[in-house]
């Protein structure tokens, strides 16, 4: 997560939404959709409501300024991603309550051995959780001291417009919808690709009562 800034404040980049092919990104960039069943889906969203109330959802600002983000989030792990004044980090702690965050959920531990069989267990799973305005600017995570294991993306509830690019940030950018229970890999070249969400497209799903999305990203934070 290079800036929350950019991110967040410039917000999605204006470019002609495209339909991908898969040489048209980074090496190590893999989409699967519909890698959860709804079932399963169901299920996931039961065992994340219950990380929630021992880790609610907070509204993480901006270094320096102070700008809320436009998603809430919260985290599971041994880690979890933080953003305040102070800058961005991960910590043992949930920032408000100040008690350790919740374990990874097995279904999402099994989920990484499946994809990232060679790579260490993971150490932080962010949850974020989009409203309808919410959206995530062009950033590169970054933060973590081990970029030798992926980036697992789990997409839950609403569609998403999901827009990636190169190591460059002047690197051409494609987006392309995701769906709930579609997930994707950044690993190799597109570890450190540029990444973002253009937009939530409103009552495209009915996994959630009230509309919005969750999205879930495994990361492995230290060397090991």
């Amino acid at each position: 997560m290079e800036t929350a800034a950019a991110r967040d404040a410039a917000g999605a980049e204006v470019e002609t939404e495209v339909t991908p092919k898969p040489d048209d990104f980074p090496t190590g960039f893999q989409l699967f959709p519909d890698y959860f069943s709804r079932d399963q889906q169901d299920n996931l969203l039961d065992i994340i409501r219950d990380c929630l109330r021992a880790a609610p959802l907070f509204q993480p600002v901006m270094p320096r300024t102070g700008k809320p983000f436009s998603v809430r989030m919260s985290n599971c792990g041994v880690l979890g991603w933080v953003s305040d004044t102070n800058g961005y980090r991960y910590q043992p702690t949930h920032p408000e309550t100040g008690a350790p965050w919740p374990p990874i959920p097995e279904i999402l531990t099994t989920l990484w051995s499946e994809l990232a069989p060679e790579a260490p267990p993971p150490e932080a799973c962010l949850i974020n959780f989009y409203e309808d305005t919410a959206r995530m600017g062009l950033h590169q995570d970054k933060d973590e001291a081990f970029f030798e294991a992926p980036v697992i993306s789990v997409s839950l509830g609403d569609t998403a417009v999901f827009r990636v690019g190169g190591s460059d940030r002047k690197s051409p950018t494609r987006s392309m919808k995701l769906s709930s229970g579609d997930v994707v890999v950044l690993g190799g070249e597109s570890r450190l690709a540029y990444h973002g969400i253009d937009r939530v497209l409103p009552n495209t799903s009915t996994l959630m009562r009230n509309g919005g999305r969750v999205n879930l990203t495994l990361r492995r934070v230290t060397k090991p």
